[in-house]
């Protein structure tokens, strides 16, 4: 059920002007303040049952200076029990309609970090050697919000931090048994999770944050969480978190864009019409990679048109990939029940591995020559090999996800408080058994057809 989250500024500023007018009509101040002098010093609860306070947030936000349309509200649902807070607008929005306006500085950005902080050459290091490198602005990202922490209700920032999610269900935040109740590919990518979370905690080398908060493993993951699930691309090459900016959801058609302007405010725009009471959505990543989806950020995107087919060869070769054989271009759609044409080359070939390498070789060829002709008449010879290659894939996934389901099931049972990610794992192996279940039906592969 959606319930409004409350709040005393609904309509704040409706028909916003053009975006190059932004910063002249809406930069309301330059500094960030809390909206009260605090009086002890208090750090935020991140147990995962801790209330977020999202009404002082919105207040907050108005007092430094984020517009916002009318229509725009703050939702609120419930999900395995615990709050949800996203983007929804209550009026029509034409497609191109003005949604938000944040100042620049109320942006928290890794290259802002770096400059206050200086870069820390030892931990960058660190990262290059363990293969992180690409992190280097999620670890900048995360110390600025660390320090911001360690001011406790001295920060600017606190009323925005205590608004955020204390609890996520993606794969950082999973233990073992999880990892057991989920097909291989998923499992890997919540694994790859958890071992980045480990890498980027980095201490040592940082002279700026209080030994309390530096020691403090729980609530480094917790940081953790905020920049990996809400932290995107600036058009500088910068990371940032954008307060308010950040409470949109995912969605397969997304509804809202967000840019910057020169002086680095951030502007969101619609992308198309949107009907009252509707969600404002924008996309997190690729539509027909779910399993990513849930890994990093914790949820089931049940809109996604299609899935990787799950097909994990023991060893993936030049040639294979050549072929297509990569996580968004072997697929399985979910509502059509067709099957990409890079899952039958990889069949194929694969079968062609088994019976006669010359004739696979043959095929390779034609593929990269792009002799179609030649290619389409090895796939109409070998029509009944590359079903049957098909047929026992998705007969074995099923049957791995029935054993995967009961013992789920089982874990829930006998420890439901322990595991209370298990309702997401169990809806995501669902999802996959219905796409898998629909490809079979429409492919004609009832377990007889071709074993």
């Amino acid at each position: 059920m959606l319930v409004a989250i409350p709040s005393l500024y609904n309509c704040l500023v409706s028909g916003f002007t053009s975006t190059s007018n932004y910063s002249n009509r809406y930069q309301v101040q330059t500094t960030i303040l809390p909206l009260q002098t605090p009086l002890h010093y208090s750090t935020i609860n991140i147990e995962e049952e801790a209330p977020r306070d999202v009404q002082s947030f919105e207040e907050w936000a108005l007092y430094n200076g984020i517009q916002r349309a009318d229509g725009f509200q703050l939702v609120g649902e419930d999900i395995d029990g615990f709050l949800d807070v996203s983007a929804y607008t209550t009026q029509d929005m034409p497609a191109g309609s003005d949604v938000l306006y944040i100042p620049n500085e109320m942006i928290l950005s890794s290259t802002k970090a770096m400059e206050e902080f200086g870069r820390i050459p030892e931990a960058e290091q660190l990262l290059r050697d363990a293969g992180y490198e690409s992190e280097i602005r999620h670890y900048y990202l995360m110390l600025k919000i660390l320090s911001e922490l360690d001011k406790g209700e001295n920060s600017p920032y606190y009323l925005y931090f205590n608004s955020l999610p204390r609890y996520f269900a993606n794969g950082a935040s999973m233990i073992l048994f999880c990892y057991t109740c989920i097909p291989p590919l998923v499992a890997s990518l919540c694994k790859e999770e958890r071992a980045r979370l480990n890498n980027l905690q980095i201490k040592r080398p940082v002279q700026f944050i209080s030994n309390e908060v530096k020691g403090d493993a729980e609530l480094w993951k917790w940081v953790f969480q905020i920049v990996y699930t809400r932290a995107f691309n600036a058009n500088d090459g910068s990371l940032n978190i954008v307060p308010m900016g950040d409470y949109f959801n995912h969605g397969t058609e997304n509804e809202i864009w967000s840019t910057y302007d020169e002086a680095g405010n951030c502007y969101v725009q619609t992308t198309k019409d949107v009907p009252a009471n509707s969600p404002l959505r924008m996309s997190y990543g690729d539509a027909t990679n779910p399993s990513f989806l849930l890994a990093r950020y914790g949820f089931l995107d049940e809109t996604s048109p299609a899935t990787f087919c799950k097909i994990l060869p023991s060893h993936i070769t030049q040639e294979m990939k050549d072929l297509g054989y990569a996580h968004n271009r072997m697929l399985f759609y979910k509502d059509t029940g067709e099957v990409s044409e890079e899952v039958y080359d990889i069949l194929l070939y694969m079968a062609l591995g088994e019976m006669d390498t010359s004739v696979q070789q043959k095929f390779y060829q034609a593929h990269m020559q792009a002799d179609y002709a030649t290619k389409q008449a090895i796939h109409e010879m070998y029509t009944p090999q590359t079903m049957q290659k098909l047929s026992e894939h998705i007969e074995t996934f099923l049957g791995e996800l029935e054993a995967l389901e009961k013992k789920g099931e089982y874990g829930g049972k006998v420890a439901a408080e322990d595991h209370p990610r298990l309702p997401l794992v169990l809806r995501h192996n669902e999802f996959v058994r219905q796409t898998f279940l629909t490809v079979r039906s429409v492919q004609g592969l009832d377990q007889n057809s071709y074993v």
